[in-house]
Formats: C-alpha cells, sequence, structure tokens
C-alpha cells in the first residue's frame, strides 16, 4: 500500500511562500549544486542523493485548486509521478489537456483516496499548504517531508495551512544536510 507523504521546500518559520505567494529564496538550492536533478535544476551530490530515490517512488500528487492555476498544472506534466489529483469546487479547464492524467474532485479525503488508488504501490506527495494542512488534520498523511532553508520569512503561506491544534510527529527517521537546505522526513505519530 502507498504512503501518503505530505512535502514542500520550507523556511526554518514555517512558510512556503510569502503572503503575495512569492518564494523568494527557498529554492534556491535547486541551482547551487553540481549534480542535474531532472528537469528542476542542478544540487549537491548529498541533495541528489535524498531527492532522486523519493520521486522516483512517487506514483501520484494532491495538490489544490490555487497551486494548479499558479502553475497552470505544469502543462499537464506533473513535476514529479504520473497522475494529479486537484481538491477544486471547479472542473478541470475546458480544452486544458485533455491528455493528462489529471482528475479534479472536491473533498480532501476523496482526492487522496484517488490518489492512492492511481499511485498503486508508489507513494502519493501531498502538497503541503492549504490542501496538506487539511489531509494532515484528517489523519491522512503517513508522513512528513520538509526541506528546511535558512531564511526567516516572518509571516505567509503557512506549511501546515490552516491546521490548528497540536499533532505529534515521531523523530526524524531521515536527516540530510544539503548545500542551504536541510532535508527532514518524519513519520505521522498515530
Amino acid at each position: 500500500m502507498s504512503t501518503v507523504v505530505m512535502h514542500n521546500v520550507v523556511s526554518v518559520d514555517g512558510f512556503i511562500a510569502d503572503a503575495k505567494d512569492q518564494v523568494g529564496p527557498l529554492f534556491d538550492w535547486y541551482s547551487n549544486g553540481d549534480v542535474q536533478l531532472g528537469g528542476a535544476g542542478r544540487v549537491s551530490r548529498a541533495s541528489a542523493d535524498y531527492v532522486q530515490p523519493i520521486w522516483a517512488n512517487i506514483g501520484s500528487m494532491v495538490i489544490g485548486r490555487h497551486l494548479f492555476d499558479m502553475t497552470n498544472g505544469w502543462e499537464g506534466k506533473p513535476p514529479t509521478g504520473e497522475h494529479v489529483v486537484v481538491v477544486s469546487h471547479r472542473p478541470k479547464p475546458d480544452g486544458w489537456h485533455p491528455e493528462a492524467s489529471y482528475h479534479f474532485v472536491a473533498d480532501v479525503a476523496q482526492a487522496v483516496a484517488k490518489a492512492r488508488e492511481l499511485a498503486g504501490e508508489r507513494n502519493v506527495a501531498v502538497a503541503a499548504g492549504d490542501v496538506g494542512g487539511q489531509a494532515f488534520a484528517r489523519g491522512l498523511v503517513d508522513e512528513v517531508a520538509m526541506d528546511v532553508v535558512p531564511v526567516v520569512f516572518g509571516s505567509g503561506k503557512r506549511y501546515f495551512g490552516s491546521a490548528d491544534g497540536q499533532y505529534l510527529l515521531e523523530d526524524p527517521h531521515t536527516v540530510i544536510q544539503g548545500d542551504r537546505v536541510l532535508h527532514l522526513l518524519y513519520r505521522v505519530r498515530r
């Protein structure tokens, strides 16, 4: 059965973007190394050794409509995995990449279930932020992956979205220091 992993790049104070959806230096580590990471850029050897197998094991992604609209759904080609499930009350835009394996559902629990079905034995990546926070708060996330960048935003879009309350994670089972990024992977305590 697939593992559901909530993931994003994050500032040390817990933000995935500023209030205007600008990511500032959060993704600079994708261009500061010697190892090609797919079409994403060049990263350090340590980051590549961590990221490449994770990306290779993703079968589907769950994202919100806001991210879909901001990226135009990556023009129908997911950055990783073969399938994308978009949580949205609006349907796929008319005529938008009919060949793309993108599915639009109105509920985060249905989105995770659909993504698990599509992923098969591979993992499901849930984008952190509002949709990721909803999935996390509902107990639908198995692991939390954070690529922590040494920058303080002070305010902006929170990694865990609007999830409130207290949740416990296990100690990180993966800690990898890259160049200007710290990769952390936690299991969610049940």
